[in-house]
């Protein structure tokens, strides 16, 4: 096992140190892992070790990671069902400890180490449509379980800003007090996840965060990258759903971390995304004049959107540190050179909830 972190902790990842591009996903994931010293400062002054629910998405990996350099003194743990081993053998070159777990079968969960800190990645999004009693056992049981189990700890678990309704594309979108109104089973079943851990949170005075997430971005994934593929293979950009907001997932990583020292009993919900309120159709624009490609639109802009107002993200954690326009830099840069894509779209384009 690698005894040592990745980074010392010393970059503070301000813009004039921003890379210009990446050469692949080895040199992408590294730096996403790079911890900022606000972050090392907020973990250590937050006790115990750290473990990860659900550490085998997209996002899992390197917020492992990312701990694990933050904080090289702690036990970071990485709990998933590992169904692909490089995965499970890729965290643990990197010294974080892997528990295969199924996290829907009780009894497992109750053999795990209780970690002092928890954050709950596991969920289910795509394909849901087609399996709403899944869904709903993932996205509402398995966190009730969860938040039993590990009533003893601090939980930052993630949910989504799929559970707000609509909100005007003329505004700054929902706060956290806003109406949880959203259309699909897949958003109604997050706000059981929801309701189901603050209920127990209430219970058993457990400390927490709902980590309200609105579109991570990746160079392999993400609404930038989905509009920037489009772009280059001259596909059809339907703008129905016409604004969105996005963060990049090194600073969605960061603050679900560092949301660790800002729990609160009971827990509350936090929205987590860019400031920006983003029109699709421009996205589209820019990436063709960056591409060299005339982007092809379809569709017209509804005058609503899911869109998440991270004020009070902003206000405790600053703004995020890689700005919308290096986020585009670089994605416009990955696409053009055909580097690893996930293929998991994120279906922004859908209104009806449906995944």
């Amino acid at each position: 096992m690698n005894e040592r972190p990745e980074f010392t902790g010393v970059d503070l990842l301000d813009g004039a140190r921003l890379p210009a591009r990446f050469d692949g996903p080895e040199e992408l994931d590294a730096f996403i892992a790079r911890p900022s010293r606000a972050l090392i400062d907020d973990l250590a002054e937050v006790d115990g070790d750290i473990m990860i629910l659900g550490a085998s998405g997209k996002m899992g990996p390197t917020l492992a990671r990312l701990a694990r350099n933050a904080a090289p003194g702690r036990r970071v743990l990485a709990v998933a069902r590992f169904g692909d081993p490089a995965s499970r053998e890729e965290l643990d070159r990197h010294g974080i400890e892997t528990i295969a777990c199924d996290l829907l079968d009780r009894a497992q969960l109750e053999a795990l180490p209780k970690a002092k800190n928890v954050v709950f990645m596991a969920g289910r999004k795509f394909g849901s449509g087609g399996s709403q009693p899944l869904t709903w056992a993932t996205n509402t049981y398995m966190p009730a379980v969860v938040a039993e189990v590990f009533r003893a700890s601090r939980i930052v678990a993630f949910s989504t800003g799929c559970v707000y309704a609509f909100t005007p594309v003329d505004g700054m979108g929902s706060d956290e007090g806003a109406p949880l109104d959203p259309p699909g089973e897949y958003a109604q079943s997050c706000i059981g996840r929801e309701r189901l851990i603050e209920h127990f949170s209430q219970v058993h005075g457990t400390p927490g965060r709902l980590f309200r997430l609105n579109y991570a971005i990746d160079l392999r994934y993400g609404v930038l990258h989905d509009v920037a593929v489009k772009v280059r293979d001259n596909l059809p950009i339907d703008v129905s759903m016409g604004h969105v907001n996005v963060i990049w997932q090194g600073d969605a990583n960061a603050i679900a971390l560092r949301c660790l020292r800002q729990a609160t009993v009971p827990t509350s919900p936090i929205n987590v995304t860019g400031p920006e309120v983003i029109s699709v159709r421009w996205l589209a624009e820019t990436f063709g004049a960056m591409l060299g490609k005339a982007p092809v639109i379809t569709g017209s802009e509804a005058p609503s959107a899911w869109l998440s107002n991270a004020r009070a993200s902003n206000g405790l954690f600053g703004y995020p540190l890689v700005p919308l326009d290096k986020m585009m830099t670089w994605t416009a840069d990955w696409v053009a050179r055909s580097l690893p894509s996930h293929n998991k779209p994120t279906h922004f384009e859908a209104r009806d909830g449906t995944y």
